[in-house]
């Protein structure tokens, strides 16, 4: 298949969160080395021409916050975010059910989510030929904003399990 018909999945963990006395995990803020950043993620995607032109982001709070922090630095290139209560505490199998749902026009996509269930669902997803390395990594630790980039010639609808190869795995700090 040529490259044209190649889909990008960028799964990233939210930023670090704040644990405040009295506030529901769902409406947990970022903590300052969060907002810190969140905004180097938005950084590295532009550098390394990785644009989103869709983003599902979870409804949580930490998750928004990072989401505008990474669309400030994408800048005109940003797409609005759709925000999906479903991606909230979701396992993995849960995040790749809404992923099957994004239109075909989608060529980038980008999720803004929680562990476990990002690192799980890179790891369902990744292929035999992923980059070791960025495997690797992935599989072994998945701190406050890491991001995984995987490729795929499927559609969303078809993404199932390891038909997507992992290109980077990476930690803005």
């Amino acid at each position: 298949m040529s490259e044209h018909h190649i889909r990008r999945l960028v799964i990233m963990r939210h930023a670090k969160a704040d644990w405040p006395g009295g506030i529901d995990d769902h409406d947990r803020p970022l903590e300052e080395r969060g907002h810190r950043e969140a905004p180097l993620a938005g950084k590295w995607l532009v550098q390394n021409s990785i644009l989103p032109d869709f983003m599902l982001c979870s409804s949580a709070l930490r998750t928004r916050q990072t989401c505008t922090w990474v669309c400030s630095e994408l800048g005109d290139k940003a797409p609005t975010p759709k925000l999906e209560s479903g991606l909230y505490a979701a396992s993995a199998h849960g995040m790749l059910s809404v992923i099957n749902h994004v239109p075909d026009t989608v060529t980038t996509l980008m999720v803004i989510a929680h562990l476990p269930g990002v690192q799980d669902l890179a790891m369902h997803l990744a292929s035999r030929d992923s980059d070791q390395d960025a495997y690797m990594e992935a599989a072994s630790s998945y701190p406050t904003s890491g991001i995984t980039v995987l490729e795929t010639e499927k559609t969303w609808a078809e993404l199932d399990g390891q038909d997507a190869r992992i290109t980077h795995f990476v930690v803005p700090r």
